[in-house]
């Protein structure tokens, strides 16, 4: 049985490295359990288009191939696929989620604060885009899920067990 008025929504799971840019409001992109790695959540709110990227590193070395797992490469990739359905550059509100530092193998923290360089890196690579971070869930020593949601832009985050909130 189906109720009227009711959406079905698809979930589209961004994996590491990936990126995903679209226009259909009935998706719900999803980054889960971001520990050092960091969602990138963008939206225009009048052409309706949203983009999230899965950013594993800061940046390319030695001139790496474009790939939208490094802050460097995913934030132009972004902005350029969704301009491409219509959005404007001025219009993108951001949000960004995670870059935890994670607790490493031995129980002891890491030296390379990758998690803080995610977050250094996007946030310095929207500035130069001359695009602000609207809202932020960052740091900490947890995990995160976001859900950036396509109708709306709204942005959910998680921690495992916990509640779910808005930023």
């Amino acid at each position: 049985m189906t109720l009227q008025g009711t959406t079905q929504r698809t979930d589209v799971i961004l994996r590491l490295g990936e990126m995903h840019v679209t226009n259909e409001a009935d998706v719900i992109l999803v980054c889960l359990g971001l520990g050092s790695c960091v969602a990138v959540c963008a939206y225009d709110p009048i052409a309706n288009v949203a983009g999230m990227a899965h950013v594993v590193l800061p940046t390319t070395t030695n001139g790496g191939a474009r790939h939208p797992k490094f802050a460097d490469a995913a934030i132009p990739m972004i902005i350029e696929q969704m301009e491409e359905l219509g959005a404007l550059k001025f219009r993108i509100a951001v949000k960004i989620v995670g870059g935890a530092q994670m607790v490493g193998a031995n129980g002891a923290i890491g030296v390379t604060n990758i998690g803080d360089r995610n977050v250094e890196a996007v946030t310095e690579k929207l500035s130069q885009q001359g695009l602000d971070i609207q809202a932020a869930d960052t740091g900490g020593n947890h995990g995160r899920t976001a859900r950036l949601f396509v109708n709306t832009g709204m942005v959910l985050v998680s921690q495992a067990g916990g509640e779910s909130h808005e930023i």
